[in-house]
């Protein structure tokens, strides 16, 4: 199944280049979130860059779905450890300790059952060093606190075999933290950064978030720490930023800032800085560009371009475009200034010409715009376009072929999460331009739904189908492109359907749907549904064998503890669906009453064919 790259939204999924081919990515899992719900995936696809496709690789025991997992390749083979599953309601978390491993040649799947593994987690990194792949840090959410972890182990890939590195009494260790970045150099690895939750020292005692940003270097060969002191012209501090490796140097990109705006507003500032970290002497340095021919050429030509009377305006490059080089430093500031004077006398003399200085539009007798304004957008149209990747947390990077490829990632516009499915590019050899290899499908914003609501309008014949699309909290597109490839219903729907906004459907789909949101919510397993007026204690102790099962799985708690983790698994079941139930037998009840009166109508009208 092929897939064209706008089509694919997803964030928190894994993106790795391909060992056997460097011009294909192998992307596995991710979620998307669409204001409403959550849903969770686990696909595996293969992409031809030079095609711009994502194919879809089918293969029988697959891993689950998962997002906030990690993946290396070694050989032709793909290992995944850990990651998380999220309800469509966000309310429960499942945390995976498996382990997987993927033939790339053959595509096939195999779970490797093997003791010593590291405990359920996700938002953890792992790197490939030699012939070992080495797992560090993560978190673990179970549902009454959230636990960050610093522990550290190592697989053996010759020998497979899982070990925990413990630290030696007083020696130097990175304290506990998930969303990192984890890179290899020759006999280094480093360490940069992360997220953690601590308990404010207060009476409240509630937790604060804490943004990471030291740097340490793990030696593999002795398995000791060290705090790295960051030299050069190190990136602020900021979380969700993205690292790989070239060569000698680190690259990292984006990040997101929360600052505080009058008081207790928060805003979020995602950022699009690009920095590299020289791996062999530590020091950091901003990532400029290089000044390419084709925009010398486009400068040289507009430059020779003057406006007609005593307005001088020389068209440069837009600030952002123009590559600071190595060498002198001071010329370059100055360039920027003297870049910087020109564009903000552009803005000024547009406002001048446009608004005739008083802030009326200044016009000729006959009503015409003055012509001069017409050539000044002419001028301004010959400056060269800045294409690079927007500011972004969570985006794939990494490189092939001496390319630095960047993938999706996640920013917010107003109260809206954006999951971005854009994909640049960069040649790291030449450092001149960003290239848009697939721009961004902008396909999940709200205009969407109020074209739907338009459709509606204009056509009365599909009133009731529309009216049902544009009221399901807008996600319907979303379902049938992302998540909705088998047809089944998530919570949100069935909420959508009880409260009535399928109401006006026909009898036949109304009774399809309800079917549909049985089969979807698994209300036919009676060991994970309520029966009609049960109560929470009555539907446990019914059921209590079978949520302690499933919470030991997960937790592998024993005695009181796991009788309270199955509990806890089977309040959230009974809370999430005893109002759907409720509703759903009324909705069920007026579906017979009316499937009787339309029999009975029926019979009436045969009745009748027959006396006349």
């Amino acid at each position: 199944m092929l897939r064209t790259m706008s089509q694919l939204r997803l964030r928190d999924q894994i993106l790795n280049i391909n060992p056997l081919k460097e011009t294909e990515l192998i992307l596995y899992g991710g979620e998307f979130y669409n204001g409403n719900k959550t849903f969770v995936y686990g696909d595996l696809y293969r992409c031809d860059v030079e095609k711009q496709e994502w194919k879809l690789i089918s293969s029988p025991n697959s891993p689950p779905p998962r997002s906030a997992h990690q993946a290396v390749t070694w050989k032709n083979y793909l290992y995944i450890f850990g990651g998380e599953f999220t309800s469509p309601n966000q309310e429960r978390f499942h945390h995976y300790k498996d382990f997987w491993m993927l033939d790339l040649k053959t595509n096939q799947w195999e779970q490797l059952n093997l003791k010593g593994s590291p405990s359920p987690r996700s938002g953890h990194r792992m790197v490939l060093y030699k012939h070992k792949i080495i797992v560090f840090g993560g978190f673990y959410d179970t549902l009454r606190e959230v636990r960050y972890h610093n522990d550290l182990y190592v697989f053996d890939l010759d020998q497979f075999k899982w070990q925990e590195i413990t630290p030696r009494p007083g020696s130097m260790w990175p304290s506990a933290r998930s969303g990192f970045q984890f890179f290899v150099y020759q006999d280094e690895i480093f360490l940069y950064g992360g997220y953690s939750k601590e308990v404010s020292s207060d009476k409240t005692g509630s937790e604060k978030g804490v943004v990471h940003s030291d740097l340490w270097s793990l030696d593999p060969r002795t398995w000791e720490w060290n705090k790295v002191k960051k030299s050069g012209m190190p990136p602020g501090p900021r979380a969700g930023f993205s690292m790989c490796v070239h060569k000698k140097r680190a690259l990292f990109f984006g990040g997101v800032v929360d600052m505080e705006v009058g008081g207790d507003v928060m805003m979020s500032l995602f950022l699009d800085e690009l920095y590299g970290f020289q791996l062999d002497n530590h020091r950091w340095y901003p990532l400029e560009l290089r000044k390419g021919k084709s925009t010398k050429d486009k400068v040289k030509k507009s430059s020779g371009r003057k406006r007609n009377g005593d307005d001088k305006i020389n068209s440069t490059e837009p600030e952002g475009s123009v590559a600071n080089d190595k060498g002198d430093n001071s010329e370059n500031d100055e360039e920027a200034d003297d870049l910087e004077s020109k564009i903000d006398g552009i803005s000024n003399q547009m406002a001048t010409t446009m608004t005739g200085g008083n802030g009326d539009l200044a016009v000729k007798s006959e009503g015409k715009p003055q012509e001069s304004s017409a050539n000044l957008d002419s001028q301004i149209s010959d400056i060269p376009e800045i294409v690079k990747p927007c500011g972004r947390i969570n985006s794939c990077m990494v490189v092939g072929r001496d390319t630095l490829y960047v993938y999706g990632g996640m920013m917010e516009v107003k109260d809206q999460e954006i999951t971005l499915d854009d994909l640049y590019s960069l040649n790291l050899s030449k450092l001149d331009e960003w290239k848009c290899i697939i721009p961004a499908s902008g396909s999940e914003w709200v205009e969407v739904s109020e074209d739907e609501d338009e459709d509606g309008d204009e056509d009365d014949d599909s009133e009731d189908e529309c009216n049902e699309d544009s009221n399901s909290d807008e996600t319907d597109d979303d379902n049938d492109e992302e998540g909705g490839k088998d047809g089944s219903l998530q919570m949100g729907d069935a909420v959508a359907l009880i409260k009535g906004e399928g109401r006006a459907l026909r009898r036949k789909e109304k009774r399809a749907r309800i079917e549909q949101i049985r089969a979807s919510l698994g209300l036919s397993d009676s060991q994970r549904t309520p029966t009609p007026g049960e109560s929470l204690r009555e539907f446990y102790k019914r059921t209590n064998m079978y949520w302690q099962m499933a919470a030991h799985e997960h937790t592998q708690h024993t005695g009181k503890e796991l009788r309270k983790d199955g509990f806890d698994l089977a309040e959230a079941r009974y809370r999430e669906l005893k109002p759907i139930l409720d509703e759903l037998a009324i909705l069920e009840a007026e579906q017979k009453a009316e499937e009787a009166e339309a029999s009975a109508e029926t019979s009436t009208k045969k009745r009748g064919k027959k006396k006349r």
